[in-house]
């Protein structure tokens, strides 16, 4: 057997972000066959970032590439415009019956077991993944959140206006229940390949704490006895560019943040007054959401009422 995290050591980039284009390449060529057919949503402009763009470029596949934005598109578009194995399509892929990766796959020549996958939307990858099962493609790159600590099982609701994600151990176990099995992770994107591809790799532990390397993007939440909040790792918001601070985070006030049992009367009082306060702030929210959401009720009620939809 190999160390679990051999394919790391093929990592380069052409077109990629962290290293994806070396990876998949060696992926792809320890499979005993190809049919040279690739997918990748969201697609961008086709290049910037592209996990799909070297294979095609230079290892001759042909290519679905789909994009939601209309300007992308047409940059996309553009780009291969003289390349006749690209078929560009400017779709959303969903999660519904008529919006899901099969149906807007059914339209194309591509075969139902090509060989590579990249999904990349940041936000309901793993819903759009989950909603796949008549085609059944032999390698998968997805996008997981990379803040998320690696024992921490995750999922954003199925919600498209969110760009929330997905932890890499909640992608692996919906892999597993589709019979993919994980061979590497970059600092963003886990690889699956099926599970009949898996022996060919030679890895004896495929666990996500095995096979992450790359942590540095986590920030590490936790508390003291004394009720401080304490962080550690990254803590910045990657996407952002912006930082945060413990200081920024305190629950206590200075003056309780001490060890329950070291409170002096005065203190006990004060806590005592500090739950009264934050238990009526919290009921207070939920009052107020109630009040909105029967508003909203009411006023839909009344379009109905009024023939209005």
């Amino acid at each position: 057997m190999k160390d679990p995290r051999w394919l790391l050591g093929f990592r380069s980039d052409v077109y990629s972000q962290t290293g994806e284009d070396g990876v998949i390449a060696k992926v792809l060529a320890t499979l005993p066959k190809a049919d040279r057919w690739c997918v990748e949503f969201g697609a961008w402009d086709g290049e910037y970032l592209s996990n799909v763009c070297n294979l095609i470029d230079n290892q001759g596949y042909a290519g679905v590439l789909i994009e939601g934005s209309a300007t992308k598109f047409q940059e996309l578009r553009k780009r291969y415009a003289a390349n006749s194995k690209v078929t560009p399509l400017n779709k959303m892929v969903g999660f519904g019956k008529e919006d899901n990766l099969d149906e807007i796959l059914k339209g194309t020549p591509i075969p139902l077991d090509f060989d590579f996958l990249s999904i990349d939307i940041d936000g309901n990858d793993y819903h759009v993944w989950k909603a796949v099962s008549r085609y059944r493609p032999k390698v998968v790159c997805i996008e997981f959140n990379p803040t998320v600590p690696t024992e921490v099982r995750w999922v954003q609701p199925a919600d498209a206006r969110l760009n929330r994600g997905a932890s890499l151990l909640a992608l692996v176990e919906l892999a597993k229940k589709k019979a993919y099995e994980l061979v590497c992770v970059l600092p963003w994107n886990a690889i699956f390949v099926r599970g009949e591809y898996f022996p060919l790799f030679e890895i004896s532990d495929n666990r996500p704490k095995s096979l992450r390397a790359d942590l540095t993007a986590v920030t590490y939440f936790f508390s003291g006895y004394d009720g401080a909040i304490l962080l550690a790792g990254a803590q910045r918001l990657p996407w952002h560019g912006l930082e945060f601070r413990e200081a920024d985070l305190q629950i206590l006030p200075r003056m309780l943040r001490r060890y329950p049992l070291d409170y002096s009367w005065a203190q006990q009082r004060l806590f005592w007054l500090f739950k009264q306060f934050t238990g009526l702030r919290t009921h207070t929210r939920r009052l107020f959401r109630l009040f909105w959401r029967l508003a909203g009720l009411r006023k839909r009620a009344r379009n109905i009422r009024d023939g209005r939809s």
